[in-house]
């Protein structure tokens, strides 16, 4: 991070410059950390500039001007996302920050990319991180209430990483130190690039999906959405296409995902030498790490395909799996580190119960276009390989306890699973265990496409039956989600009943946010189902506020509210004194 660093380890210039809106922590859950990594493995030398003052041409230029190219991420999370809660008031604090302190531009990409541009017109620069990632299209903008341009319609950046990038960067280092330029890598998978739009006319487009253009997008919604639809299929890695979007200036052409990592090459990103520390001059805490700093990620990949998650487009369907024994080792390596008190924050991934399960298609073919993974019956659901993972790190000296705090998918878990619920409540759990119902009417969660409520509610009296004889009983703590499109005021009655009568804690509410490049984002924006075309009801403004209120009817401060939902879906028999009622005729005085 610093010339005096580089100077005692014979560094006169850097190959590769990382800029990054989050401070440097040395832990393989941040990205800077990992990329910068991987890049020293592949032999390069690597220098990071962490939360540079932006205004200041002095702090972006400190590092001076690598021999290669800049990389600039916004971070761990997209900035927008990262400064504002989802009723769009600006937080406080940035847990990305030595002290929470707030210290990253807004558009944090797009800021630190003119920047060097500015500083250093002739060095390549490539952008990426979740907020590069995910707005690589024309992509409706929660924050400004409008469609923007591909955030490499905007940078001045000449190429774009999407995805996890390892394959990707290194690629990039390798051919550009083999003299090639920036303009040349126009087919490295896991990329996006600009092509002049005289010379995307002079192209044959034959191999390409070509998805309507910027000022379409922007002005009409049939438009947006099928846009959205079309590169959306072409998300995977092996039966992807190239995608290109004209915009005024540029067309951005996107080509297919990188291929996942195999095992083995997992294991060895992962088994790199991270300290798990923030780097040392910081004399501030960094509040993200301490959550997750003896934490370890088992797998990548998501199948369960959540309309609200924009994961299909960045790590992708396919489960890619580390070793059980590269884990061990891993854990064998932090149960010897000082500061560890024994206990191993999380062992998981996007999905923890997702960790070895696998689809002999996936190799060969990818994943089926016309269907979902999660409801199909080829899929191995197996949870042998996960319980054997955890049985022999509960054997890791040192090692007191082993949770699993990345959340189950509890629809992958059936009647024949008693064994595994069973052994994750005994060990892997302490009293609460978190599951992602969402919600529970079936038009709310098709549109989610989250699984039906008969299966959470299966699920649930399986968990509570493991409950019985205990004298320190479990209880399960659902998330649970207003304001997402198809749901109506009707729709967020029916689950305050639900946890009414079930009991369930309600503390883990989140009010819909439309992050860029989700199924639910389109639908948000459009009103329409981008596969079908068919309209869907988007609750807005106040109602919106009302649906989240319901879910806390116990608080007096939503008194009003509440009320105001129950008489707008004709419930006021829930207004009153009666056991069945959410809240009483009158407001309780302090």
């Amino acid at each position: 991070m610093t010339v005096a660093e580089a100077e005692r380890l014979g560094i006169d210039r850097f190959d590769i410059i990382l800029v990054t809106g989050d401070a440097y922590v040395d832990h393989p859950s941040f990205g800077t950390a990992l990329i910068g990594r991987v890049l020293w493995n592949a032999a390069y030398s690597v220098g990071v500039i962490a939360q540079p003052d932006w205004k200041s041409d002095a702090d972006l230029g400190r590092l001076g001007e690598p021999r290669l190219f800049f990389s600039v991420s916004a971070g761990n999370v997209d900035s927008l996302v990262n400064a504002f809660t989802p009723n769009l008031k600006r937080r406080s604090s940035d847990v990305y920050s030595p002290g929470g302190r707030l210290l990253r531009p807004d558009r944090a990409t797009l800021v630190y990319t003119d920047r060097i541009h500015a500083l250093f017109p002739k060095t390549p620069i490539v952008i990426g991180g979740i907020e590069a990632s995910l707005r690589r299209f024309a992509h409706y903008d929660y924050w400004s209430d409008s469609v923007r341009q591909s955030i490499l319609a905007d940078a001045p950046a000449d190429l774009l990483v999407f995805g996890m990038g390892e394959r990707q960067v290194v690629a990039i280092a390798d051919r550009l130190a083999a003299g090639e330029t920036a303009r040349d890598l126009t087919e490295i998978p896991g990329t996006a690039y600009r092509v002049e739009k005289k010379a995307w006319r002079g192209m044959d487009q034959s191999g390409y999906v070509v998805l309507s253009g910027y000022p379409e997008v922007k002005d009409d919604r049939y438009a947006y959405a099928k846009a959205f639809a079309m590169h959306y299929a072409e998300q995977d890695p092996l039966r992807g296409r190239p995608v290109a979007q004209p915009h005024p200036k540029t067309v951005v052409v996107q080509n297919p995902p990188a291929m996942p990592l195999s095992g083995d090459e997992l294991d060895r990103v992962y088994e790199l030498p991270y300290t798990r520390r923030a780097h040392p001059s910081y004399t501030e805490p960094i509040p993200a790490l301490e959550p997750v700093r003896f934490s370890v990620v088992t797998h990548r990949g998501c199948f369960g395909a959540c309309s609200f998650c924009a994961l299909t487009h960045h790590q992708g369907r396919i489960i890619q799996s580390r070793s059980a024994d590269s884990i061990v080792r891993e854990v064998e390596r932090m149960a010897r580190m000082p500061e560890f008190t024994g206990v191993v924050q999380d062992v998981g991934g996007p999905t923890a119960n997702m960790y070895g399960i696998h689809c002999s298609r996936w190799e060969t073919a990818g994943t089926c276009p016309d269907r979902r993974c999660i409801d199909c019956p080829a899929l191995d659901r197996s949870h042998e390989e996960q319980v054997r993972l955890l049985r022999r790190i509960r054997k890791i000296p040192g090692v007191k306890r082993v949770f699993i705090a990345s959340g189950i998918r509890y629809d992958l878990i059936g009647p024949e699973d008693r064994e595994y619920l069973t052994e994750v409540c005994a060990h892997h759990v302490s009293g609460h265990l978190k599951v992602a119902p969402e919600h529970v009417s079936e038009r709310v969660l098709a549109s989610m496409g989250k699984p039906s409520r008969e299966a959470f509610d299966a699920f649930r009296e399986r968990f509570e039956v493991l409950q019985e004889g205990k004298k320190k009983r479990q209880y399960l703590v659902p998330y649970l989600m207003s304001g997402h499109p198809g749901c109506r005021i009707a729709d967020m009655v029916e689950l305050a009943e639900y946890v009414r009568d079930t009991g369930l804690y309600t503390e883990q509410v989140q009010d819909f946010t439309p992050t860029p490049m989700s199924i639910s984002t389109t639908i948000y924006h459009t009103g329409l189902d981008p596969f079908t075309l068919e309209e869907v009801y988007v609750p807005i403004g106040r109602e919106k506020r009302v649906q989240r209120a319901l879910m806390h009817y116990r608080d007096p401060a939503n008194y009003g509210l509440v009320c105001e939902g129950l008489r707008a879906a004709g419930r006021e028999d829930l207004i009153g004194s009666a056991w069945k009622c959410l809240v009483p005729a009158r407001r309780k005085k302090k």
